[in-house]
């Protein structure tokens, strides 16, 4: 049965743990509270098991609030970013946690980011793939987009506005040259659809 042999507080603040003389892994002050550890305690290997999926558990909650201190993220896309670091199951619960404390919320999410991204001129195509990139369910972001253009209606199609931007600020030159068919590709590209690429060069 391995003897807890040594503890042992980091610069961070943890507690590190070491069985039979090696380091074993590090526990958060208050996991280490609980668990009520002291040196010359023998475990159970599933005893130390248990402790390490806490230790875990408890660095990706860190790692989430970290990510979260620097901008919003979808639920989706930081659990990603999670499973890069731990396993799925702290990615989980670390996901799950924030989202209880409020500091998730992927309808909102989805509308900030559709409204950036449209003042960075992308299409509604391009829109709807970031966010599902960013982890957002395809109706929750289909929901924002429509919603965003939506608030547009009254005014200027927001589509071809965006389009009518990049034609003058990316694309005269080629236009002036009369590359029209490289600039139509290049529009296509960006995901706007061929009425849309039509009207914009038409007004140019």
């Amino acid at each position: 049965m391995p003897q807890l042999t040594q503890i042992k507080e980091t610069k961070k603040g943890r507690m590190a743990l070491f069985f039979d003389g090696e380091f074993a892994f590090s526990l958060d002050a208050d996991t280490f509270a609980k668990a009520d550890l002291h040196e010359e305690d023998l475990l159970e290997e599933w005893q130390i098991e248990d402790l390490r999926k806490q230790s875990d558990t408890r660095r990706a909650l860190d790692k989430a609030m970290d990510y979260l201190s620097l901008r919003d993220h979808a639920a989706g896309e930081l659990y990603q970013k999670l499973c890069r670091k731990f396993d799925e199951h702290s990615a989980a619960y670390a996901v799950a946690r924030a989202g209880e404390l409020g500091l998730l919320n992927d309808a909102d999410f989805a509308r900030r980011r559709a409204a950036e991204l449209l003042r960075k001129r992308k299409s509604r195509r391009e829109i709807l793939l970031d966010l599902t990139a960013k982890g957002i369910d395809r109706d929750t972001a289909a929901e924002a987009v429509e919603a965003l253009y939506a608030e547009a209606d009254d005014g200027e199609d927001p589509e071809l506005a965006n389009a009518r931007a990049l034609v003058e600020r990316h694309y005269a030159a080629k236009l002036a040259a009369g590359k029209r068919d490289q600039v139509a590709a290049a529009l296509a590209r960006r995901g706007f659809s061929h009425s849309v690429i039509r009207a914009a060069l038409a007004e140019d």
